[in-house]
C-alpha cells in the first residue's frame, strides 16, 4: 500500500490524474492557532541583516527653476569673451616675453665692459688753484677718479640705495611695484600716468645715464643740453626700450657693478660728476671717508643736483639730507642714536668750498686762457692762478660793509673792484654786488664806461715825460675851441669856478677840466693816445679835445692795470691771473704767465713825479675819504657827465685798487662822485687787504724847499774835511732832483 504510494512507481496515467491529498495530518487547528512547524533543513545561516548607516542630513537644494533664456544667452557670451581674452593674454604674453627675451639678448651683445662706463663726461674739468696752490673754484665737468660700490664709504652707498631704489638687490632691473605705485600716486595728483614719479630703478636710472648706449655726436645735436634732454624723455616707447637695457644690464654686470656706473656718472652739482668729485668739491676730502651725514648730503643731491647743492643752498641741503637720514633709520642702515646726532649735526662745507671765492676771477680766467684747455677742454685741466684768498675776501667784505651801511637799502647800484700787484698779478676781482656767483656779468672786465676824470693821469704823464714839471704854471679861465664839424666847445670846471694861475698838481688833485684840456693839448693830443695806450688802455680813445676829460670808454680792469705802470716806475703792465697751466697727472706745465711788467712808456723820473702829485689828490685834494692811517695813497677819482659813472683809482706802495660805481642801464648817480662812495669803497677794502702789514712809503720823489737868496759867503773856521763836502754837495745837487 505505502509503494502504491511512491511517486514514480509504475501508476498508469489514469491514476495520477486523480490527485490524493498527501500524506499530511490532519488539520487540527483553527486559524488562530500557530503557523504549522516547518519540516527542518540543514542550511547556510543567514548573515545578520547590517545595520543601516545614519547619515549626515543634508539641506535640501532648492529646486532649480528653469533659467531665462536671455540671461542664459548672455551668460554663454560673457563666458566666451572670457575665454577668448585670457586665450589673447597668454599667446600675446609669450610672444612679449619671447621678443623680450631676443631684445635683451641683442642689447646684452651690445654693452661694454663695465671700466668703460665710469667716466662718460663729454667734456674735461678745469680746477684752479689760488697763489699758495689751494683749490678755489672748479669749471667744467669736474671727475674726481673712479669709484666703485666696494671703494666709497659705505654710509653713501647705504645713503643712495636707500633714497634711490630700496629693493635694488632683489628685483631683476625692472620694479613692476614701483612702477604700479608710480602710476597710481601721478594720477592721484592730477598728471599723467608717466609724468612726475616715474617708478625708475637705480638700474633704470643708470641705463638713463647711459643714454641707453646712445654717445654724444656733435653732429647730431645742437648742444650738449639737447643731448641730455633726449635722454631723459618719458615716453612710453623709451620707458619700454629703458627696462629692456635695464635687463640687459642685470644680466651683463653684477648689482655692486651697476651701482658703480651710477657713482660715477651722476651728476651731484657744482659742475661734479660722481661720487669723488662732489666729496672733493664739497667736503675737501676722498668719498672713502664720508661720514652718514656727509653721505646724506650727497645722495639728497640726486634728485636736484643743482638746486639742492649746498654751495646755492646749504640749509636746503642741510634739510634734504636729514630727510635721508632718516630713510637710511627706517631701513635698518642706522641706529635711531645715530640718526638723530647726524641730524643735528649735519654737514658743512670744507673751507674752499664755503669761501665760494672768486666766482668772476674764475670767470675771467677761464675767458682769457686758450679755449681748448678751458671751455671746451677734454681733458682734466689745473691752473694756477695769481688769486689772493685774503685780499679776494678783504674786497668782498669792504664792497658788502659800504653798501650796508652807506647806500640807501633796495638801491639798484652796482659796484666793481679789481686789486692787483704793481706787476700785473691780479689778486682779487669783484664784477659785481652779489659775489657768489659764477657765469654772471662781469662789470670789472666786461663793462666798458666812460672813465671821466680817472683819465687825467696819462695826460700829466704825458706831460711829464715831455719835460712838465709838478709845479708848473697853467691859466685856470674860461677857455673854448673851435672843432671842426662840431663848432665852438667851451670846458668848464667840475665846481663852476676858475682859480687863475694854477701849478700842474694843484689842477691834477682838485681835478680841474681847464687845465687838463690845456695841458694834453700843448703835450699833443696824439702823444696823450700814445701813452695811454702803451699803458695797457686797450679801447678805442677819443679823438678830439674831450679826450682829456676821459671821454673815452674803458673797462675797470685795463685802467687798474695802467695804474699798475704808473706805480712800478712807468712800464706798460698786462694784467694777468694765469701763472701756469697744465694736465691733471703731469708736472710739466703746458704754459705760463700770460702777462706781466711791458716795455717802459715813461721815464722813471717822471713816474716818480706823477706818483707824487696823486700822492697829493688823496692827502689834500677830492680823494681824500681814501685815507688810510699809517699808509701813503695816490689816486685819482674819477665823475663822468651827469654822473652815470664814479671811479676810484689808488694804490700804496703794495697794492693797486680799483672801484668803478654806476648803474647797469646807465642811469645817473643821485649825489655819487668818484671821491664819495667809490673812494670809501676802496677804502675799505684796502683797510682789510693791508691789515697786519708794516707800512712803506710810496716810490715817489721828494720836491727840495725852494732855496732861499744865497748870501755871501763867510769864511769857516775849523769846519773839517767834512763840513767842505758836504758844502761842495750842496752847492752841486742844490737843484730841482
Amino acid at each position: 500500500m505505502l509503494e502504491k504510494n511512491i511517486p514514480g512507481s509504475g501508476q498508469s496515467m489514469s491514476d495520477s490524474k486523480r490527485r490524493k491529498p498527501p500524506l499530511v495530518a490532519d488539520k487540527r487547528y483553527t486559524r488562530k492557532a500557530s503557523k504549522p512547524v516547518r519540516k527542518p533543513t540543514k542550511a547556510k545561516a543567514k548573515p545578520a541583516p547590517k545595520r543601516p548607516v545614519r547619515r549626515k542630513s543634508t539641506p535640501k537644494r532648492p529646486r532649480k527653476r528653469s533659467r531665462n533664456p536671455i540671461v542664459a544667452f548672455f551668460g554663454n557670451v560673457i563666458r566666451w569673451i572670457l575665454r577668448l581674452i585670457w586665450t589673447i593674454v597668454w599667446r600675446t604674453s609669450l610672444v612679449v616675453s619671447i621678443i623680450v627675451g631676443f631684445a635683451v639678448t641683442y642689447v646684452y651683445t651690445t654693452l661694454p665692459e663695465v671700466d668703460d662706463l665710469l667716466d662718460g663726461r663729454a667734456r674735461g674739468s678745469v680746477t684752479l688753484l689760488d697763489r699758495d696752490d689751494k683749490v678755489f673754484a672748479w669749471r667744467g665737468d669736474q671727475f674726481g677718479g673712479v669709484v666703485t660700490a666696494d671703494t666709497v664709504s659705505k654710509h653713501l652707498k647705504d645713503a643712495v640705495i636707500a633714497t634711490e631704489d630700496k629693493r635694488f638687490y632683489r628685483h631683476f632691473g625692472v620694479s613692476p611695484r614701483g612702477v604700479a605705485s608710480a602710476v597710481r600716486i601721478n594720477l592721484s595728483e592730477g598728471r599723467g600716468p608717466l609724468s612726475g614719479h616715474g617708478g625708475s630703478t637705480l638700474t633704470q636710472q643708470t641705463a638713463k645715464l647711459l643714454c641707453l648706449g646712445v654717445e654724444y655726436d656733435a653732429s647730431a645735436w645742437e648742444t650738449e643740453a639737447d643731448y641730455v634732454r633726449d635722454c631723459r624723455r618719458g615716453s612710453l616707447g623709451r620707458k619700454v626700450k629703458e627696462a629692456i637695457y635695464a635687463m640687459a644690464m642685470e644680466v651683463k654686470y653684477t648689482k655692486d657693478e651697476i651701482l658703480s656706473v651710477y657713482l660715477n656718472r651722476a651728476y651731484m652739482g657744482g659742475g661734479a660728476y660722481g661720487a669723488e668729485a662732489a666729496s672733493q668739491r664739497y667736503f675737501g676730502k676722498p668719498a672713502a671717508n664720508l661720514t652718514p651725514a656727509e653721505g646724506a648730503m650727497i645722495a639728497g643731491l640726486l634728485t636736484a643736483p643743482s638746486s639742492l647743492a649746498p654751495t646755492a643752498n646749504l640749509k636746503r641741503s642741510q634739510d634734504r639730507a636729514a630727510t635721508i637720514l632718516r630713510l637710511m633709520n627706517d631701513q635698518g642702515y642706522l641706529s635711531d642714536k645715530e640718526t638723530k646726532y647726524y641730524q643735528t649735526n649735519p654737514a658743512t662745507l670744507s673751507a674752499a668750498a664755503k669761501a665760494n671765492a672768486g666766482g668772476y676771477f674764475a670767470d675771467w680766467v677761464m675767458s682769457s686762457g686758450p679755449e681748448f684747455f678751458t671751455r671746451n677742454t677734454t681733458e682734466d685741466v689745473i691752473l694756477k692762478t695769481t688769486m689772493d684768498p685774503r685780499i679776494q675776501k678783504a674786497a668782498e667784505n669792504g664792497l658788502k660793509w659800504v653798501f650796508e651801511n652807506k647806500v640807501r637799502e633796495g638801491s639798484k647800484a652796482q659796484a666793481a673792484i679789481v686789486v692787483m700787484s704793481a706787476d700785473g698779478a691780479v689778486r682779487a676781482m669783484v664784477g659785481g654786488r652779489k659775489t657768489k656767483v659764477s657765469g654772471a656779468f662781469n662789470r670789472a672786465t666786461q663793462a666798458k664806461r666812460q672813465t671821466g676824470s680817472a683819465f687825467k693821469p696819462f695826460v700829466y704823464a704825458t706831460a711829464l715825460e715831455r719835460g712838465a714839471h709838478y709845479d708848473d704854471k697853467v691859466l685856470d679861465e674860461p677857455y673854448c675851441m673851435n672843432i671842426a664839424g662840431s663848432g665852438q666847445w667851451c670846458p668848464k670846471n667840475y665846481t663852476g669856478k676858475h682859480y687863475g694861475e694854477v701849478s700842474l698838481t694843484f689842477a691834477l688833485m682838485n681835478s680841474l677840466n681847464i687845465p687838463a684840456v690845456k695841458v694834453s693839448e700843448k703835450a699833443g693830443r696824439e702823444n696823450v693816445r700814445i701813452v695811454a695806450s702803451m699803458f695797457g688802455i686797450e679801447s678805442d680813445l677819443a679823438a678830439g679835445p674831450a679826450l682829456a676829460l676821459g671821454a673815452s670808454e674803458s673797462s675797470l680792469l685795463e685802467m687798474t692795470g695802467a695804474y699798475a705802470g704808473i706805480l712800478n716806475g712807468g712800464s706798460s703792465v698786462t694784467p694777468y691771473g694765469l701763472v701756469e697751466l697744465r694736465l691733471l697727472g703731469e708736472d710739466d706745465a703746458l704754459m705760463g704767465t700770460g702777462g706781466g711788467i711791458g716795455e717802459r712808456v715813461i721815464s722813471d723820473e717822471a713816474a716818480r713825479e706823477l706818483v707824487w702829485m696823486m700822492e697829493k689828490v688823496v692827502s689834500e685834494g677830492t680823494g681824500g675819504r681814501a685815507k688810510m692811517d699809517g699808509w701813503q695813497v695816490a689816486g685819482k677819482t674819477g665823475t663822468t657827465q651827469a654822473a652815470r659813472d664814479a671811479w676810484f683809482i689808488g694804490f700804496t706802495n703794495e697794492y693797486v685798487a680799483g672801484v668803478w660805481m654806476g648803474y647797469d642801464d646807465n642811469t645817473p648817480l643821485t649825489g655819487v662822485t668818484g671821491g664819495g662812495l667809490p673812494a670809501e669803497i676802496w677804502r675799505e677794502a684796502m683797510v682789510r687787504v693791508h691789515e697786519d702789514m708794516t707800512p712803506t712809503p710810496l716810490p715817489a720823489f721828494t720836491p727840495k724847499p725852494q732855496k732861499a737868496p744865497k748870501q755871501p759867503a763867510r769864511p769857516r773856521k775849523n769846519q773839517g774835511i767834512d763840513g767842505v763836502v758836504n758844502g761842495i754837495l750842496r752847492d752841486i745837487f742844490g737843484g730841482r732832483n
